[in-house]
């Protein structure tokens, strides 16, 4: 099982800056595949940045060039920056992460955090 925590959500300004964190509990496993999403109220949930076996990067249109996705493979840790935040950015954000053990022969698992509130006033 991993068990994922996002944190780093708040309120902030148009034009600020936040870090969302999500930190992965477990052992032995391997991350074929992180994400963020994120969900504002009365819309579905949509995907914000993705990065698969650590090279390929995606990004949803309006997170490309203010958003970037990372990892700390040693820590376990995902994170999201984000520069010039905008109104439209509230949401409710949550780290994706697909794990695979190979005591599992390296199925696929996904896994979600609960979500962590961001708020962009204008």
């Amino acid at each position: 099982q991993v068990q994922l925590v996002e944190s780093g959500g708040g309120l902030v300004q148009a034009g600020g800056s936040l870090r969302l964190s999500c930190a992965a509990s477990g052992s032995d496993f391997s991350i074929n595949a992180m994400g963020w999403y994120r969900q504002a109220p009365g819309k579905q949930r949509e995907l914000v940045a993705t990065n698969t076996n650590g090279d390929s990067t995606n990004y949803a249109d309006s997170a490309k060039g203010r958003f970037t996705i990372s990892r700390d493979n040693a820590k376990n840790m995902v994170y999201l920056q984000m520069n010039s935040l905008k109104p439209e950015d509230t949401a409710v954000y949550y780290c994706n992460l697909v794990v695979s053990w190979p005591s599992r022969s390296y199925r696929k698992y996904s896994y979600w955090g609960q979500g962590t509130q961001v708020t962009v006033s204008s």
